[in-house]
């Protein structure tokens, strides 16, 4: 009898006909946030992350864009995004994906690296490509992801435990730091202004006059140097916000009052465009 593994068998089911999605907490490795999930026609919005984002495709083709790039991955392609880092995702076909990801904190990664190496970890843990092939870890991943999904207990952590630690072994550094951009004062200011005021109205003529340009040239600088516009950015900020007040336990209806969107259905589809999922949903996982 020929035995196939549980990638193989993954790898060969089609993705489900309709759009589905599991959310939920980790609780052995502090609550970090997973997802499995099958997407027909969803297409992300630009975003980005407090923490960092790591996946793997188990069926299907996704094309996204990061730092400026646009990519095609599937089956054996890792998600190596670090946080803070502008990116989208989209079908790249018409039968879809199915993906699977988690959303540790540096604080978790930092921790993995220091035991990993028995010594003191001083710099910010980060991945110098986020869109690579590494058909081996991309299958031990899914396969520990599936143990922590399914609450295997000790196999499922030591499993998530030994594949993250090999994707800094293989893939990362003890002593990387973030990549520095190269990055216009003018820039910076708007940025900042933006980031303070996230959850107000705020005017292109103010932030033009911040920048000290005009308002396309402002818009357009904007863009090329963070890979997203003013307002979209502004959008990202509301959401990783809303992220965190739903996690504290705050109602969809509230969180929307307090990131600064119009109502709750206004929350509701800006969430969903850059989560794949409901603030309900969120909050409930």
């Amino acid at each position: 009898m020929h035995n196939v593994s549980q990638q193989q068998a993954a790898e060969a089911t089609p993705v489900s006909g309709t759009e589905r999605t599991r959310f939920w907490r980790a609780r052995h490795f502090r609550d970090m946030e997973c997802l499995t999930a099958s997407f027909i026609t969803h297409e992300f919005s630009p975003h980005s992350h407090d923490t960092f984002s790591i996946g793997a495709i188990e069926n299907g083709c996704q094309v996204a864009n990061i730092r400026g790039e646009r990519e095609a991955t599937g089956p054996g392609a890792l998600y190596l995004i670090n946080p803070g880092e502008i990116h989208d995702g989209q079908p790249g076909g018409p039968e879809g994906y199915r993906y699977r990801m988690i959303y540790p904190d540096t604080a978790l990664l930092v921790d993995i690296i220091e035991d990993m190496t028995g010594r003191a970890f001083h710099g910010s843990p980060s991945f110098s490509r986020q869109l690579l092939t590494d058909a081996p870890l991309a299958a031990a991943f899914n396969r520990a992801h599936r143990a922590v999904e399914e609450e295997t207990g000790l196999a499922g952590e030591q499993g998530m435990y030994g594949v993250l630690a090999n994707m800094f072994k293989r893939h990362g550094s003890a002593i990387i730091h973030l990549p520095e951009y190269s990055e216009p004062v003018a820039m910076r200011r708007v940025r900042d202004y933006i980031a303070q005021n996230f959850d107000q109205d705020i005017g292109l003529e103010v932030l033009a006059r911040i920048a000290g340009l005009s308002r396309a040239h402002m818009i357009r600088a904007f863009r090329k140097h963070y890979f997203i516009t003013p307002h979209a950015y502004q959008t990202d900020l509301r959401i990783r916000h809303a992220r965190h007040l739903l996690r504290e336990g705050a109602t969809p209806s509230d969180t929307a009052l307090a990131c600064g969107f119009a109502d709750q259905a206004h929350l509701t589809r800006h969430f969903k465009a850059r989560t794949g999922l409901t603030p309900a949903v969120f909050r409930a996982g």
